[in-house]
């Protein structure tokens, strides 16, 4: 079974088409799935609207809270309580359409793979409609920090489409702490240091407007979160060092 998890604040207007999408392609599949959704504060009917479509896909479930604490927290919430052989994490908006599932599943079904994420940036990656220039700016400096702070293996660490195996998920996000936009550098620095096989694959993208993204708060939370991540992997290193050092003493 695939688990399909979802962080959604205020997405009212696009969750309903995402989740018929999602419902009849892996229907049309013949998947056996869960979708999982988690709301993450919304002050809209993003719950309701939710709600309203569980009776048609019987499979959906729901986690609400009523404060929003960020994506990263809010895909921790989902991939804590999936029940799949493999987890899928991907953006309510669909900016990589569900269709590019089959790129990416195999390699985990096989288990060639632990994950397999998707990247806007590898060669053969098709952007049908780029993301504003600011939004591509941040993106373009962001990756730059995170390949000299923390993680140099990944061309693209932020697109909303991976899949992991589901006790592979599960065991990441059971011990990330990043509550905001830098999760998913946390997670595969994680899964980097745990020997985990991660594999970076292109795929379409689409992008939708509306963004939550703030351009300067969201911009100084990454960067703190990286200086975070870059912190604790440090203090893991020291640990191993001094674990190493103490065998031959």
């Amino acid at each position: 079974m695939i688990s399909i998890v979802i962080a959604a604040y205020n997405e009212e207007r696009r969750i309903g088409e995402s989740l018929l999408k999602i419902k009849d392609y892996l229907t049309g599949r013949n998947e056996d799935y869960e979708i999982i959704v988690v709301d993450d504060g919304s002050t809209d009917n993003t719950a309701q609207v939710v709600v309203d479509y569980k009776p048609e896909i019987t499979n959906l479930k729901m986690i609400r809270y009523p404060k929003n604490r960020g994506k990263g927290y809010a895909l921790r919430k989902g991939v804590l309580a999936s029940t799949g052989d493999a987890i899928l994490l991907t953006d309510a908006d669909l900016s990589t359409p569900i269709e590019g599932l089959p790129r990416l599943l195999p390699l985990i079904s096989s288990q060639e793979y632990d994950g397999v994420i998707g990247s806007r940036a590898l060669k053969s990656s098709t952007l049908i409609r780029k993301q504003p220039w600011w939004r591509q700016g941040m993106g373009k400096v962001f990756n730059k920090i995170v390949r000299f702070m923390v993680l140099d293996d990944f061309l693209d660490t932020q697109c909303g489409f991976k899949i992991f195996s589901g006790d592979t998920a599960r065991s990441l996000f059971k011990d990330a702490r990043i509550d905001r936009f830098a999760y998913d550098v946390e997670i595969l620095v994680m899964a980097q240091k745990r020997g985990y096989r991660i594999l970076e694959v292109p795929v379409k993208w689409i992008d939708s407007p509306g963004s939550k993204v703030h351009p300067v708060l969201d911009s100084l939370q990454m960067f703190f979160d990286l200086v975070k991540i870059h912190k604790r992997l440090n203090h893991e290193n020291t640990k191993v060092r001094k674990q190493e050092k103490n065998k031959y003493e």
